[in-house]
This record gives C-alpha cells, structure tokens and sequence, in this order.
C-alpha cells in the first residue's frame, strides 16, 4: 500500500553534486527512522545517512562532511543532498522509512561519479 517515491541521481563528475529526494505516498505514521541506504557490490545495504523523528540526522562516517540529510515536512520528503561526490560514492541508493510495524523500501536510485 504505502510506496517511497524516489527522485534524483544521475551522472556527474568527481566533485559534483547530486540531490535525491524521497516522499511517503500516502503519509506513512509512526516511522521511527526514515532516509537513505546504499548497496555495496558483495555487501549488505549500508546506512548513507537517516533521521529519526526528532530530526536528528546519523551519518556513516565515509559521508560526513559532504552529505546533509534534511526533511521537508509538509511534502512529507526526506531529501539528501551529496556534494564533493567521489567515485566510491557510485552505487544504487534506496529510501528507506521503518517504524514499530513496518519496514519499507524504495525500488533505487542510480548514482554515477565519474573519475
């Protein structure tokens, strides 16, 4: 029923920046934590950088500094903005919103940097 509707990404060059957006179709009720993963060939999804409810972000260490997760609450969007993107940032991205009850997952968002 709920859907994460994902926009964003692309193609840029190394120091580039991209911005990715996620919006709740319908308005999804108590999520806990809600922002962005990505997938690592040979790994599990790893934890870009999310906000709890409070609007307290959590970054991973290989994108502080650089990325900065922010949430639009009257359009119901988490966006991330990357910036001085780097080649090992190139990955699918997925949105992600999970409370108590619920896990959900946006299909992907293709991320290029080029050397």
């Amino acid at each position: 029923q709920a859907r994460l509707a994902e926009s964003g990404g692309g193609w840029v060059e190394t120091g580039g920046s991209l911005r990715l957006s996620c919006a709740t179709t319908p308005n999804i009720f108590g999520i806990s934590t809600m922002g962005w993963y990505r997938q690592i060939p040979g790994k599990e999804r790893e934890l870009v950088a999310v906000m709890d409810r409070l609007h307290l972000p959590t970054y991973s260490d290989s994108v502080k500094g650089r990325f900065t997760i922010s949430k639009d609450i009257a359009a119901s969007t988490v966006n991330l903005q990357m910036n001085s993107l780097k080649p090992e940032d190139s990955d699918v991205y997925f949105c992600n919103a999970r409370g108590m009850g619920f896990n959900f997952w946006g299909q992907g968002i293709q991320v290029t940097v080029s050397s």
